[in-house]
């Protein structure tokens, strides 16, 4: 591999560290401040989507984006039979 192999990977592994490090810092310093955490998603099962959300607008986001994306399913499906 060669010396130029070593130093690619041991940067490699300098930067995941220093990435974990600044993911760690980022939670210490925001862990004192008191805010509201909003959140939602999408699980598809099959064909079948299960929308979860925190917030009426996020829920209806999510609501809007599976249907958007069953309707894209079926129309790939019509597409692909004529």
């Amino acid at each position: 591999m060669g010396m130029r192999g070593e130093l690619l990977i041991a940067g490699g592994i300098i930067l995941i560290f220093i990435g974990f490090l600044m993911i760690f810092l980022g939670v210490l310093m925001s862990a004192g401040t008191h805010g509201e955490v909003e959140g939602g998603g999408v699980i598809m099962i099959g064909p079948i989507p299960i929308v979860f959300g925190t917030q009426r607008g996020v829920t209806i986001a999510m609501v809007l984006a599976a249907v958007l994306m069953l309707l894209w399913i079926v129309g790939a499906l019509l597409w692909r039979r004529g």
